[in-house]
């Protein structure tokens, strides 16, 4: 696809998270924010996704900055990385009002061309997606990453036979598929966000799955 023919959305709204959400992963939040509440309530009723981003500054929840200008608005500044993730709410609960607690799947990255924080505090983009990834079948000298990721999606089974749908790995499994074993190793992995956020950007599926196993070598969590 040339940058000509990316398709682009205006106006996305944004969710920063301290956590970095892949293509194919399970993201479930809890909404108590006024600002999101009205968000994600229209999102889920138009079937419209949502962005996340990574934040590189500030917090999840909006605080007040006691050193701000007068000039500004108030509240503690928010940073968040250029490139995220599109979320799809494919389940919504009201346990209580003011509280939503919602469970999302990661679609497809985008990379942010212009935002904008309106008066209420949320953020909107306007957006390129990016194309959506090429399926690179897992070669077999990585064989032993994905058959380790199996074991840790049996054993979480095992474990959490009541409640299934908080695991954090969900169907549809594709285990033939590079990109999709490298996010959700990288998902699990106990790294820090800054190195979650670069393994989410390469554009090579094949060469994230190589640092993933490298990782996880590292860390004795290969198998091996």
């Amino acid at each position: 696809m040339r940058p000509a023919e990316a398709l682009t959305l205006s106006q996305l709204p944004l969710f920063p998270l301290q956590t970095v959400l892949f293509p194919g992963g399970w993201l479930p939040l809890r909404i108590f924010e006024v600002r999101y509440l009205d968000m994600i309530g229209r999102c889920h009723k138009a079937g419209a996704p949502f962005g996340v981003v990574c934040l590189s500054e500030g917090s999840e929840v909006r605080q007040i900055d006691p050193t701000a200008s007068p000039a500004g608005d108030g509240f503690a500044k928010e940073v968040f990385h250029g490139v995220g993730t599109l979320a799809h709410i494919e389940h919504l609960e009201r346990p209580q009002p003011g509280l939503m607690v919602i469970h999302c799947r990661g679609i497809q990255r985008f990379h942010v061309t212009r935002r904008h924080r309106l008066p209420h505090g949320l953020w909107v983009a306007d957006v390129q997606l990016d194309e959506p990834e090429t399926v690179v079948p897992v070669p077999d000298y990585l064989d032993h990453t994905r058959s380790a990721l199996q074991r840790v999606l049996q054993s979480l089974q095992e474990r959490h036979q009541d409640s299934l749908a908080q695991l954090p790995l969900q169907a549809p499994y594709q285990w033939d598929d590079s990109g999709w074993v490298a996010n959700r190793w990288a998902e699990l992995l106990p790294a820090p966000v800054e190195l979650k956020q670069r393994l989410m950007t390469l554009d090579n599926p094949l060469v994230r799955l190589e640092l993933v196993s490298d990782l996880l070598e590292k860390l004795g969590l290969d198998g091996r």
